[in-house]
């Protein structure tokens, strides 16, 4: 029986060893093929009740399995990227699509991001993506005061005012955590970590009401508990859809406005590459931009779209793009602001 099974010449040891790289082989494409079909793993720190449509009408456009994560309402963005972090040496995630840019630009630095530049990064401007395609940015969130219109006009000049004086009816998320991170981020960059800890001490001694995040300064202000707050424009509008007495004044520093747009990236040591890509150019069409828009949060398209189909409200958001603050190269003012606020906070 050997004989019959033996190639012509050959040994039986020689037989044995092509044997087993056969069956090696054969294991190796079944576990391929059992990898393939498993879910493309996504930590999502955007909101679920926007973020599982998109992901629902990509599963059903290309038949791709999506297990989304999310995290919780304050400290997602933060607790997604740390989770990244220490999953490094056994990732979990396949594609990270976080509801800001900072955290994901951090997470390249450390070398757990993979470069990708498709379709989608294509159509984004250079300002909101990575020069080396390892994260794009799209649909942006404004940071803005909001103000109670029953008790202040909603310019500059009236915020300023009460900017200037006693602060206990104006409110802010902690900045740990979300977009007020980067708001501080920003201000670190322009100022200095000094002069920021120093403006935020003063805030402090002043009453200004720091909260558990943008909802709750979004509540504050509403509700007349608060005249002025610090919040994005995807809050903003929940009050606005609420028929709250509410107006929005983009936030400035040094003539720039605080654009804080969604990024997707790739980690690196993903099995499923192909999948990944495929949903990167998904959340980076205009389709995904436009479908952002056109939902509660109103998010600011960053590619070029068919500006007709845009809410009016978001439309009038246009001019601001070409105003944001970069944020490309903020890695090392995030990780001193962040260790900064980590003593005030995580004592």
């Amino acid at each position: 029986m050997n004989e019959q099974i033996r190639p012509q010449g050959a040994p039986g040891w020689l037989t044995l060893i092509i044997i087993l790289l056969l069956a090696l082989l054969g294991i190796g494409v079944v576990f391929y093929v059992q990898k393939q079909a498993d879910p493309l793993v996504v930590y999502c720190a955007h909101d679920s009740i926007f973020s599982e449509k998109i992901l629902n009408e990509f599963m059903a456009e290309t038949g791709i399995a999506v297990e989304p994560r999310f995290d919780t309402e304050a400290t997602k963005s933060l607790g997604l990227t740390n989770l990244i972090i220490r999953e490094q040496e056994h990732p979990q995630c396949d594609v990270f699509w976080n509801n800001q840019t900072l955290g994901t630009a951090d997470l390249k630095s450390r070398g757990l991001l993979e470069s990708y530049k498709g379709s989608g990064y294509e159509r984004i401007p250079e300002s909101f993506k990575d020069p080396e395609g390892c994260w794009t940015g799209f649909a942006a969130r404004l940071r803005v005061f909001i103000t109670n219109t029953n008790q202040l006009q909603a310019d500059s000049a009236a915020i300023e005012k009460v900017l200037a004086g006693p602060l206990d009816q104006v409110a802010i998320a902690k900045p740990l955590y979300g977009t007020t991170l980067t708001h501080f981020t920003i201000l670190c960059d322009v100022w200095g970590l000094d002069q920021l800890k120093a403006w935020y001490a003063e805030q402090l001694k002043r009453g200004i009401q720091v909260t558990t995040g943008n909802s709750q300064v979004k509540n504050l202000v509403a509700g007349g508990a608060c005249v002025l707050g610090y919040t994005d424009t995807d809050d903003y509008f929940v009050a606005v859809d609420e028929q709250q007495p509410v107006a929005a004044v983009p936030v400035t520093i040094e003539d720039k406005v605080i654009l804080i747009p969604n990024s997707v990236a790739i980690i690196k040591g993903t099995q499923k590459r192909e999948q990944a890509e495929k949903l990167v150019d998904f959340l980076l069409s205009e389709r995904a931009e436009l479908e952002l828009a056109r939902s509660q949060s109103r998010q600011i398209p960053l590619g070029p779209v068919d500006w007709e189909q845009v809410p009016e409200e978001v439309k009038q958001y246009r001019s601001e793009i070409e105003k944001a603050y970069p944020l490309t190269n903020l890695v090392k003012q995030r990780e001193q602001t962040l260790d900064w606020l980590k003593t005030e906070y995580l004592k």
